[in-house]
Parts: C-alpha cells; sequence; structure tokens
C-alpha cells in the first residue's frame, strides 16, 4: 500500500504522523470516504465540496482540492484495484497537549484499500443513543467518530450491519455511516438535514434522482414503512430486510428494486455528478 501524506506517496511504513497531531489527540479532523471504480473516485468533486464544508466547520482552512485530486491519482495509480475505499482525512495537524491548535498547519493523508460490493440487503437495528441535531458538529463528518464505533458494535452483536439513530426529539435521522430512507404508499421519505443527519453524497443523488421527498420522520416509522434502504458511498443503495425484530419479506421491494437501478445506471453515465 501506497499511502499520500503530506506532499508526497510514502509506503506503509514509512507513512507516519505526529503523536501529537490533533487529528488523533482530540479528533480534530474531518474526512471522505470515496467509492474508486477501476481506478477511478466516483463524485469527488461532491466529496471535496463537504469536505471543505465540514472543515469550515471546525474552523480548518480550507483543503487545497487540487493538492487532494493529485493524491487520490496518485494512491490509485499506485494501488490499482478494481472496486476501492478512497480515504482521505484532513487534521488540524501538529498540536499541543488539549483543545488550541498549533501553529503547524493541517495533515493530509490520503489512502485506498480494497473493498467488496455490498449485498443487495442487510439488517438493521435501532439503538438508544441520539443525535444532536443542535450540537455544535451536526451535518460536520469528524473523524471523531467513536459514538458510531460503539453503536456499530451494538449492531454486530445483533446480527446487523449498521446501526439507527433518532434525534433527539424522537424523529428518525441516520445510521452510523449511511442514510436512511422509507417507502410509504409508493413514495420515497428520507430526513432532512435539520434532523442532524449527514448531507450524504449517495442520498443526494438519490433525491436528485429519484424524487424522493425530505420529510422529517418520526423513528417509529421503521415499523409501519412499506420498505426501508440504506444509502452510502460503498452501499449505494442497499434494501433492510429486518429493522430490530421486524423483517420486511421479499427485500428489495419494487421501489428500492427501482432505485437501485436508476443509481446503477445513472452512476455509470457519469463519474463524477
Amino acid at each position: 500500500m501506497r499511502i499520500w501524506l503530506d506532499g508526497g506517496l510514502r509506503d506503509l511504513e514509512s507513512a507516519r504522523i505526529s503523536v501529537l497531531d490533533h487529528g488523533l489527540t482530540v479528533g480534530d479532523g474531518v474526512f471522505e470516504t470515496v467509492k474508486a471504480v477501476d481506478g477511478a473516485p466516483f463524485a469527488l468533486t461532491r466529496h471535496l465540496d463537504r469536505l471543505t464544508r465540514s472543515a469550515r466547520g471546525l474552523g480548518l482552512p480550507d483543503p487545497d482540492h487540487d493538492e487532494v485530486r493529485r493524491a487520490c491519482t496518485a494512491v490509485l495509480e499506485a494501488d490499482p484495484v478494481p472496486l476501492g475505499r478512497l480515504r482521505i482525512t484532513y487534521t488540524g495537524g501538529h498540536g499541543p497537549l488539549g483543545v488550541g491548535r498549533g501553529e503547524h498547519g493541517p495533515t493530509l493523508v490520503v489512502a485506498v484499500g480494497e473493498t467488496a460490493r455490498r449485498p443487495d440487503s442487510t439488517a438493521a437495528i435501532t439503538v438508544p443513543w441520539t443525535r444532536n441535531e443542535r450540537g455544535a458538529l451536526a451535518g460536520v463528518k469528524t473523524t471523531s467518530y467513536a459514538e458510531n464505533v460503539v453503536a456499530l458494535a451494538r449492531a454486530h452483536q445483533h446480527g446487523a450491519s449498521e446501526a439507527l439513530f433518532g434525534n433527539t426529539v424522537g424523529q428518525l435521522c441516520e445510521g452510523t455511516g449511511s442514510n436512511v430512507f422509507v417507502v410509504l404508499d409508493g413514495e420515497i421519505h428520507t430526513p432532512p438535514v435539520t434532523s442532524g443527519c449527514l448531507p450524504g453524497i449517495t442520498r443526494a443523488l438519490v433525491l436528485e434522482w429519484t424524487g424522493a421527498r425530505e420529510t422529517d420522520l418520526p423513528l417509529d416509522v421503521l415499523g409501519r414503512a412499506d420498505e426501508i434502504f440504506l444509502t452510502s458511498t460503498l452501499r449505494d443503495v442497499q434494501a433492510l430486510h429486518r429493522t430490530d425484530d421486524r423483517e420486511l419479506p421479499g427485500a428489495p421491494g419494487p421501489v428500492t428494486a427501482e432505485t437501485m437501478r436508476i443509481f446503477a445506471e445513472r452512476s455509470a453515465e457519469d463519474l463524477d455528478p
């Protein structure tokens, strides 16, 4: 594996950051996960735009898009894979122990690893913890991911691949690394970003390509929706065949299957929509 670190490619053994990097000591960093298909990143422009929004949400300098693009190209050429997880990490850089930042400037790391296509359907559980839709980091994709680690571990303990959160007012919000959609009377709905969810790239494309609606949804909608599906960079569109103890036989249902078809066709036509 070859990794881009602060201006150039390194091998795995020499790609090292300071133990005082703020991304490590206080989670002061943002990141993007980009799907790479046959060595080409998908929707990179949208991911870079969100990386910048996230950086601004933390008060970090805007990342240099040209440098990030060069880094992505370099690691994909060094490690060609048919389907890859391209990870862009941008942190506050070397700093003092504590919350205050240092003067060294940000750290940029780009790496790629091979991944496999997800199954057409999966299971999810709801968790008792909430997203804070009014928090300082609502909608910001930060490296402070421990809450997601805990929730996803709970999902795995229950034979599921994703955990779903409500927010502080009892509305459906999102998964640990996905957005959630429900089908009600043939119409597709997903929580608005005001629910506290991350504005997912795949989520945005599904909204644009299918006419799905942003709707405030109670968490208990999962118990009565006709169909439920998840979206994320590496899942694309993935049906749920179980939520908690509720089985959804025949998943993917007809609306989800059509959404999967539309997404597959449109994303194949344009790698940077």
